[in-house]
């Protein structure tokens, strides 16, 4: 059975709603509204396809697909913070979960433990440079005015209208 799991994640669809719902999952734990579930999994969604294609089709390093997926996960939770008049930071963290560095955080550590200074310098290097790349990609997208995401708003009461 866990074969087949496997085989499904693997795939670029598999990737997609893995993101969704591993972001759903954290919403849940994070205590955002109900209502909002979706709307997380979806920047969830968006930024770890943004980060799955962009190292699959383009060749970038997993820093530099983790600072793009940032900049998109911000740059979503922005609209939809909008639209759905709310907080951004509801959508950008949850979001941001699948680009976490947990796994080389986990291993910097276990190799620490082991006493192999090299591959944790190497696996930490790597953690912390994914960290700072997430930083910089919220960072450059906050400095947007926000006159650009105010659009939205008004584009919605005239389709509503």
């Amino acid at each position: 059975m866990m074969e087949n799991f496997d085989m499904i994640t693997q795939t670029f669809v598999g990737q997609i709603i893995s993101g969704y719902f591993g972001t759903v999952a954290f919403a849940i734990i994070f205590g955002v509204p109900r209502k909002f579930y979706n709307v997380a999994g979806i920047v969830g969604a968006i930024g770890w396809t943004v980060y799955v294609a962009l190292q699959r089709y383009c060749d970038l390093t997993g820093v530099e697909a983790t600072f793009c997926a940032s900049m998109t996960i911000t740059f979503a939770s922005r609209c939809f913070a909008v639209t759905e008049k709310c907080p951004v930071t509801l959508f950008r963290i949850c979001g941001l979960i699948p680009l976490v560095p947990g796994a080389g955080i986990y291993w910097t550590i276990y190799y620490l433990m082991a006493n192999d200074f090299h591959r944790a310098l190497s696996t930490g290097f790597v953690a912390i440079k994914m960290v700072i790349a997430i930083v910089l990609g919220m960072v450059i997208i906050a400095g947007l005015p926000n006159k650009f995401f105010k659009l939205l708003e008004k584009k919605k009461k005239i389709a509503n209208s």
